[in-house]
């Protein structure tokens, strides 16, 4: 049984189930966030929402990779890591727009939709916690689900410091370094494929 090849096929088919359950909650909390945000006039939120967008497309370009080769695996790390670049960039266009505009946010809803968001994230560090050491595209995975607890982290703290000082600069700071998070998962996604990648090509 040693040729028959089925270790790769048990492993795939589990992170195929995985990618699925992640990909699932993070198009679900994208939804969510993103009109709780938009609601509640809050860049932290809209921010956090982005990353899980972000999240969603990297699992999606996961399950592309499930099955195919290294190279192939490295090329979809590297290509969510660009889209993750695009959308931290985004996230610092919003900041300065709203810098200059203004904004009011409400920091109940905050610190609510930061709350359940964190509780979703948790979960998808539960479900992929056996694969942070597997193959490019799964440790990609593990990178941005502990990103974005942070991240959620970062929310609640926002909407308190909004609520308790009445200022929407805690929104903002927040906001920047969610974006600041989105950029570092992106280097290290990007580093980790280009390393594959000469890997594969010296083989």
């Amino acid at each position: 049984m040693s040729g028959c090849g089925c270790e790769v096929t048990i492993k795939d088919e589990t992170q195929k189930r995985v990618l699925y359950w992640l990909l699932g909650i993070n198009a679900t909390m994208f939804i969510i966030e993103m009109s709780v945000g938009l609601v509640a006039d809050s860049t932290a939120l809209i921010a956090d929402s982005l990353d899980m967008l972000a999240d969603a497309i990297v699992y999606g370009i996961g399950l592309y990779a499930i099955g195919k080769s290294i190279l192939h695996k490295a090329n979809a790390a590297k290509a969510s890591g660009y889209f993750q670049l695009m959308l931290g960039i985004l996230i610092l266009i919003d900041i300065l727009r709203r810098s200059i505009y203004g904004s009011e946010p409400v920091s109940a809803l905050m610190m609510g939709m930061g709350a359940v968001a964190l509780v979703a994230n948790v979960i998808c560090l539960i479900i992929i916690r056996k694969h942070k050491n597997d193959e490019v595209h799964m440790r990609a995975s593990w990178i941005f689900s502990a990103n974005d607890v942070i991240a959620n982290l970062g929310v609640i703290l926002a909407g308190a410091l909004v609520f308790a000082f009445d200022t929407r600069w805690p929104d903002l700071a927040i906001g920047l370094i969610v974006a600041c998070v989105v950029l570092r998962g992106a280097k290290m996604i990007l580093a980790d494929a280009h390393n594959e990648l000469r890997a594969a090509e010296a083989a």
